[in-house]
């Protein structure tokens, strides 16, 4: 079935807007090339681009050309600004950019255990809007939240989790009602995984399985291309999973004696300081095996982590597993190739490893690229 006027002309402009945003300023020519559009066709996209104001002439190719072919054509970068949050239990930290994610002003405010849920969330909103100022944003388009916890996949709501501060929902409310905005919710591991696929590790996989090393455990899983969040949100909790080497099995409210107990921040800690590794953080402890070749401690490690891998490997099939976060970052090649060779004497789906590279970064990174992909969605059509 041919596609009438008024949907050509919609795919045709979100295509040619998809390659200006991809390959940068481009000349008419050089969009009817990569298009293969005619090139009256081109010229009435660019002038209904030009119109709704999402492109605009950025400058020439050259001083020995001359007429609209020679123009160059740009997105508007300045026509919505993103903001991406990265929530956790002590800290929020914003970062606020243009339409190609172009960042222009980040900021971060810690937060005490002992903090009254109604001031922090004053302060964290505060914080949105005085970054947002210093961007240059007249206002926000699309807001994109990372929090730690399930996320109800029929409303996109924060739900209430056991063991997580009250004030993470009660943010997400009032950012809801403070901003002119779109405001996007996502667990935090998912959006991790998002940017290790698109900016990171697995840029070349349509299916993988990241493995969040954090103060917590969790894995966002990509299928087919395909972000898996599960029915209720809860795809990827494998901190629950119950494995050998634990003191017990964890129950509905409480992860102790799951993979937690073996693969999170404390236990990662614990396990250094019986190898004489010491440091403030898991991250600090691996990073300090890794450059003294402590090669007795990243084995005790990655034996550890090959069980998390292993089951996700057997259920899932995802040919890679990525270690992401902070700690799997500084594991860097030679603890993602430990693990590696203790899941294949553990299963028989072949399962490759990587060390991801954004580190704890990656949940930021993740979270503007979901407000690029809303808020472009919306402008582009």
């Amino acid at each position: 079935m041919r596609a009438s006027p008024s949907t050509a002309r919609a795919i045709n402009d979100r295509l040619a807007l998809e390659l200006l945003r991809q390959e940068g300023p481009l000349t008419a020519g050089q969009l009817k090339t990569r298009t293969g559009l005619s090139r009256p066709t081109v010229a009435d996209l660019v002038d209904r681009l030009q119109g709704a104001g999402l492109i605009r002439v950025v400058g020439e190719t050259g001083a020995d050309r001359r007429g609209p072919n020679a123009r160059l054509y740009g997105i508007v970068a300045d026509r919505a600004h993103l903001a991406a949050l990265d929530v956790r239990t002590e800290s929020v930290s914003v970062v606020v950019a243009d339409l190609l994610g172009t960042r222009l002003a980040e900021a971060s405010l810690p937060i005490g255990g002992d903090s009254e849920p109604g001031p922090v969330v004053q302060r964290a909103a505060a914080l949105v809007e005085r970054t947002s100022r210093d961007a240059g944003a007249a206002a926000l388009h699309s807001v994109c939240v990372g929090a730690p916890g399930l996320i109800d996949p029929s409303t996109g709501e924060l739900r209430d989790t056991t063991g997580l501060p009250a004030w993470h929902r009660m943010l997400v409310a009032a950012l809801q009602q403070r901003l002119p905005a779109r405001v996007i919710v996502e667990n935090e591991t998912n959006l991790a995984a998002v940017a290790e696929q698109r900016l990171g590790a697995a840029g070349d996989r349509e299916s993988f399985a990241f493995l969040w090393l954090g103060q917590g455990v969790g894995a966002g899983i990509f299928l087919d291309g395909r972000l898996r969040r599960g029915a209720s949100g809860g795809a990827g909790e494998i901190g629950f999973l119950p494995v050998p080497g634990t003191a017990g099995i964890p129950s509905a409210v409480d992860c102790t004696g799951g993979f937690h107990s073996l693969a999170g921040a404390a236990a990662i800690r614990g396990l250094g300081e019986r190898y004489g590794l010491v440091g403030e953080t898991a991250a600090g402890v691996v990073a300090a095996a890794v450059a003294e070749d402590r090669g007795d401690f990243l084995d005790a490690l990655a034996d550890r982590l090959a069980l998390g891998a292993a089951a996700v490997a057997a259920v899932l099939d995802p040919g890679c597993v990525v270690l992401g976060g902070e700690t799997g970052h500084a594991g860097g090649d030679a603890l993602a190739s430990r693990v590696e060779s203790r899941v294949a004497t553990l299963s028989p789906l072949r399962t490759q490893v990587r060390a991801g590279v954004l580190g704890d970064a990656a949940v930021l990174s993740g979270a503007l690229l979901t407000a690029g992909d809303s808020a472009r969605g919306e402008l582009f059509g």
